[in-house]
Parts: structure tokens; C-alpha cells; sequence
């Protein structure tokens, strides 16, 4: 159902215009009205909120079908204090919050689909992104800084580091990373 008459921020609610970051390969389309297939890679919280609606936008603008990745790490597992969780129920909980997103994104009308992936995250997302031919990867950062990214790392660093296609890094905060060309 397409709903073009609508501005796209009425569609899938309202954010403000967070900072983006775009990492292209040099051999990688360049042009967004090109992308047909763009992997919004989240974690599903409301952090991945800005990313989320950015990579909406930009499906709608290109006719781009959207691919939600959620990558379920070993640590995943076992971040609950009365011990580990079983995968099945992980992967449940996800599923569901991945279906939601897929809907949202129907009803904007942006053709959507969703994987979750096992891995470590930047793995994972690179993996699915290699596995479904995408043109683009939509990532949100947490914005850390310096010292919470040596501290926990950076996935959409890694990926915007490995990736073979543009990669879109979308911040609530600020950009944190500087594009590699």
C-alpha cells in the first residue's frame, strides 16, 4: 500500500534529523536512487531509532526494499543475572520486535523483510548484507566517544571498515567516525 500522498515523517513517526555519515567503498554505487536492497542493521532499541527512520526514508525515496538484521551474540546468552537464556527464546523476542519494524515499514510503504543472524554483530551484519546482494547498510551508533568506543568497541566502525557496499552510519547524537574513501 503505497502512501505517497503523506509526507514520509507522518508515516514512521517523528525524529529529529540526526548527523549521517556515509562510508563508500570506491567501487560502490555512490547514488542512493540507485540502492534496491539496503540492510538496516539494529539492535532493535530505541537507539537504532534514528537509523531506523533514515533507512525508511531512504527505501521510500528509492523504491529499495528494506532487510531488518538483529545479530543474537554468544553474550546475548548470558546477560541475564539468574544465569543464560536458551537461544530459542532470544531469537522469540526478536523475531517479534524484527516483525513489528517490518510492519511499520509496510505501512509506509517499503517492501521489508527480516533475518536474524547468529554471530558477533559486525560479523553478522556483514555476513547478511553479503548473503541478500545489498546495495547499502543503514547503522546506528550509540555515540560513545573515544573512550566507549575502546571500551566496548565500535560495530558500526567494523562495518563501515569491511563493508564492500555504502554504508550509512546514523547517529541520535553526533557522527563519530569519519568516512573512509
Amino acid at each position: 500500500m503505497a502512501l505517497a500522498a503523506q509526507p514520509l515523517r507522518s508515516q514512521i513517526g517523528t525524529v529529529a534529523d540526526p548527523p549521517v555519515q556515509t562510508v563508500l567503498p570506491e567501487f560502490a554505487a555512490a547514488d542512493p536512487a540507485t540502492w534496491r536492497r539496503i540492510v538496516l542493521a539494529t539492535d532493535l532499541s530505541p537507539v537504532s531509532e534514528p537509523a531506523t527512520v533514515h533507512a525508511l526514508r531512504l527505501a521510500q525515496a528509492s523504491g529499495a526494499t528494506i532487510v531488518v538484521v538483529n545479530v543474537i551474540e554468544e553474550g546475548d546468552l548470558n546477560s541475564d543475572s539468574a544465569g543464560s537464556r536458551r537461544i530459542d527464546q532470544v531469537r522469540s523476542k526478536r523475531e517479534a520486535a524484527a516483525r513489528e519494524l517490518v510492519a511499520r515499514a509496510r505501512q509506509a510503504g517499503v517492501a521489508a523483510t527480516f533475518l536474524i543472524w547468529p554471530g558477533t554483530a559486525a560479523s553478522g551484519v556483514l555476513d547478511a548484507a553479503e548473503s541478500e546482494g545489498a546495495d547499502a547498510i543503514v547503522v546506528g551508533t550509540h555515540g560513545r566517544g573515544t573512550v566507549g568506543r575502546l571500551v566496548f568497541g565500535s560495530v558500526s566502525r567494523e562495518v563501515a571498515r569491511k563493508a564492500t557496499c555504502p554504508v550509512v552510519v546514523v547517529s541520535a547524537g553526533h557522527v563519530v567516525m569519519a568516512g573512509r574513501a
